[in-house]
């Protein structure tokens, strides 16, 4: 089915938070972007009536999606798809067919690859290599030369390249004068700057959560407070500048409290989780298991609830996988040795629908969280069922069990803690610009077909 094919998806739960809607209705892709989009059934004499002005096309399908949730494209603003230099951890088109099979339609690539996207060369490089990718990919570029924290990066030339954001991922930028000049340049440029909130002489050499577990493994511990102090200082900067701020993989309660206090006080502040934070705790690493090893790490069930109630309420604004693959060559270590970070885009959508069937947050404040914020904090154009938008689109089962088996996932590597997990809802397909890049394979129960 190409971009030039029109599609009707009929029957739908449409789920759109820009307008309000939650109801049952249709949406009809033409040419790529969303043609109509209403509650109620389509009328047949209306589809017969414009037959004729789709004659020229080359084909028309019909999806009748009765019993299924029809929103915008997931966006998902923090992944790592490690190309270029890591390639036999992921690719860009591994990575965005991840991203297609857990209901994303854009991505957005953390600068840590080999070498660091630290100049519009590497920028050109990772854009072009997402030319005809399954998913949109929107490059994130280094805060720093080399992300070494020294030497603010070349934002203006890295902007007109196809930088996104900014974000020294994976090492925080300890140097307060130069995050002060980073937000400001960064403004200047219509940048984002995005902070790894972690305060390096606390958390050196720590590889999980520190407390009475890291005791009884005998592990050296992060304590919370190694965010918690990096929190404060970047909304503190934010603040004095006046430029906006996003702080990702947010995993504290204090944390959580810093960000609510800043947002009552006019602070230009945007936060994310991820679903393994509002879902695990410290006790996942059991003994030793490295798929529970992650920056930050995981934290306890009083942050757990914090998190949840935060998503909730509203003070955190998106979920983002942290999407981070490694192969076995790094995981399949001694805990102190074993890399941190987990694939997250394919087991997304089921775990933050945990929240809605435990009545924490609504099915359009999981398309928020996941579509409608994401977009917005990125500046991207999506997340919201509008005529003339780009029709990216995800069916999704709600009801739809599964095994979570991160070898049957389309991701290159298998790193995660919930392989064997029951779990219940999926996206079961993915449009992008009129164009489905994922069809579960494995849910036969809607109609597809030629009118």
């Amino acid at each position: 089915m190409s971009s030039n094919s029109s599609i009707l998806l009929e029957n739908a739960r449409l789920l759109d938070p820009a307008s309000g809607l939650d109801a049952t209705g249709y949406v009809w892709v033409r040419e790529g972007k969303i043609a109509a989009v209403a509650a109620g059934e389509f009328n047949q004499g209306r589809l017969a009536t414009d037959l004729g002005a789709l004659a020229r096309l080359d084909d028309l399908w019909r999806i009748d999606a009765r019993g299924f949730w029809l929103t915008p494209g997931l966006v998902d603003i923090h992944v790592h798809l490690r190309e270029p230099g890591d390639e036999h951890k992921e690719t860009i088109a591994t990575g965005t067919m991840a991203a297609a099979a857990g209901g994303f339609t854009a991505v957005a690539c953390m600068p840590n690859t080999r070498p660091i996207n630290d100049s519009p060369e590497v920028t050109r490089l990772i854009m072009a290599a997402a030319v005809g990718a399954a998913a949109r990919v929107y490059p994130v570029g280094s805060i720093s030369l080399g992300g070494r924290g020294e030497t603010l990066a070349p934002f203006g030339e890295m902007r007109r390249a196809g930088v996104r954001a900014l974000s020294d991922d994976g090492r925080p930028v300890s140097d307060s004068q130069l995050m002060r000049r980073a937000l400001e340049y960064a403004g200047d440029h219509r940048l984002l700057v995005i902070s790894h909130a972690e305060e390096a002489s606390l958390s050196r050499n720590g590889v999980m959560n520190e407390g009475i577990v890291s005791t009884r493994l005998g592990l050296r511990g992060i304590p919370r407070v190694a965010e918690e102090i990096m929190v404060y200082r970047d909304l503190a900067l934010a603040q004095y500048t006046g430029r906006p701020l996003h702080i990702a993989h947010v995993s504290t309660a204090e944390a959580v409290d810093l960000i609510r206090r800043a947002k009552s006080q006019g602070v230009s502040i945007t936060a994310e989780t991820a679903p393994h934070y509002f879902t695990l705790t410290e006790e996942a690493v059991g003994l030793y298991d490295t798929m529970a090893k992650m920056n930050p790490p995981l934290r306890t069930a009083t942050d757990v609830a914090a998190i949840r109630a935060a998503l909730a309420d509203g003070t955190l604004d998106a979920v983002a996988t942290d999407h981070a693959p490694h192969s076995g060559l790094e995981k399949e270590l001694e805990f102190d040795l074993a890399a941190n970070g987990i694939i997250g885009l394919e087991s997304a959508v089921p775990l933050t629908l945990v929240l809605v069937r435990e009545g924490l947050i609504t099915p359009l404040r999981l398309v928020e969280l996941l579509s409608r914020n994401p977009a917005g904090i990125l500046g991207v154009p999506g997340g919201q069922l509008a005529v003339g938008e780009p029709a990216d689109l995800t069916l999704i089962d709600p009801q739809r069990r599964f095994i979570f088996r991160p070898e049957n996932n389309q991701s290159r590597s298998q790193n995660s803690p919930f392989s064997a997990w029951e779990m219940e809802g999926k996206a079961v397909l993915t449009i992008m610009d009129g164009r489905i890049t994922w069809r579960d394979p494995g849910d036969p129960q809607f109609k597809i077909g030629h009118c």
